[in-house]
């Protein structure tokens, strides 16, 4: 066991290793330029956790390896439950009807079109198409994070998937302000909030492009990323329950279903946040611990990543979230469009 006495202070070690990491990942992330490009620190801790991985990680006490699991596993999940911080049960009113129904269909299809592309057209395997196609239709990094224990995935996986939602988020970031400004987005500013909190992946590049183009469309763009952010409880669940009604058909045995409590407890938490009861400065302080949190789960996972295991997987997980990100973009444009008629 990890914290057995005899284990205690090498395992400490090993979370002290992985939160010095996650700190200077934290530091370099505010970095201008990274800022600007909507990089936040849990992307650069993964790439930093790599670069480890790859070069000193045999140096590493083979003692402290618990403690790196740790960070990947418990830490992660506690960070999870306390991202329902982030979220009040009032933002879904601010944006009505269109934005829930917005939400729910593009996380919905969007994940059942990359499970069908990724495992059918591609032939990738199941855990890494899972993980693509929970970044690309949720909130990017964070959902990948959440998605890894459920599918039981190696970090490799997880980090191939974090990968693409770096590649195609950032692209979205620069280029619907573009099309936008140029004409080609015939919404509203409050519309393309909608479309943008929709359609991109992650939470820092959907605020990025809706305040390219103005306040109210990155208020609304806000609101309805946490609305999709919020949906990771229910996908989780019905994710969880699939799987294991998928292993007894394999098995013909009974199996056990495993519900993902770290999930349940989120929207306990988002709920608890809904009531206002705590000031303001202490969401805000529980948030940026959270954030670093997640930032060290996301570090141990890079740590975890060996690059030679990236060789047998090649360019396919690219070409699904390419896929993906087209869908976004088109297929979303025109979910937007239904979901205002209500």
């Amino acid at each position: 066991m990890a914290f057995t006495k005899e284990n205690r202070a090498n395992t400490l070690s090993g979370v002290l290793f992985v939160a010095l990491f996650a700190a200077s990942a934290s530091y370099i992330a505010e970095f201008a330029f990274l800022k600007n490009l909507g990089i936040s620190p849990l992307i650069v801790g993964i790439l930093l956790g790599m670069v480890y991985a790859n070069t000193l990680r045999n140096r590493l006490p083979d003692e402290w390896v618990p403690g790196i699991n740790f960070s990947m596993k418990i830490i992660l999940r506690a960070a999870i439950i306390f991202y329902g911080f982030r979220l009040t049960f009032q933002n879904i009113e601010q944006v009505g009807i269109p934005g829930i129904i917005t939400s729910s269909l593009v996380v919905t299809l969007t994940f059942i079109m990359g499970y069908f592309v990724g495992t059918k057209i591609l032939k990738l395997d199941r855990d890494t198409t899972m993980l693509v196609s929970a970044g690309s239709s949720i909130c990017g990094a964070a959902a990948v994070l959440a998605t890894e224990p459920v599918v039981k995935a190696e970090p490799y996986k997880s980090a191939i998937a974090v990968g693409t939602v770096v590649i195609f988020g950032t692209t979205a970031m620069f280029l619907y302000p573009y099309l936008y400004k140029a004409g080609f987005i015939p919404f509203s500013p409050k519309e393309m909030g909608i479309y943008i909190g929709g359609t991109i992946h992650e939470v820092a590049h959907v605020v990025t492009a809706g305040n390219a183009i103005g306040s109210e469309t990155a208020k609304y763009a806000v609101i309805v990323k946490m609305i999709r952010v919020m949906l990771i409880a229910p996908f989780l669940l019905i994710l969880g329950y699939w799987l294991a009604m998928g292993r007894k058909t394999q098995t013909k045995e009974k199996t056990k279903i495993t519900i993902p409590w770290f999930a349940v407890f989120f929207i306990v938490v988002a709920g608890f946040n809904s009531l206002d009861l705590l000031p303001h400065p202490v969401v805000n302080g529980i948030n940026k611990i959270d954030t670093f949190a997640l930032t060290m789960a996301m570090t141990a996972m890079g740590m975890e990543t060996n690059v030679q295991k990236f060789k047998g997987v090649g360019l396919k997980p690219i070409y699904l979230a390419l896929i993906l990100f087209l869908w976004l973009i088109f297929g979303g444009f025109y979910i937007v469009k239904f979901s205002l008629n209500f």
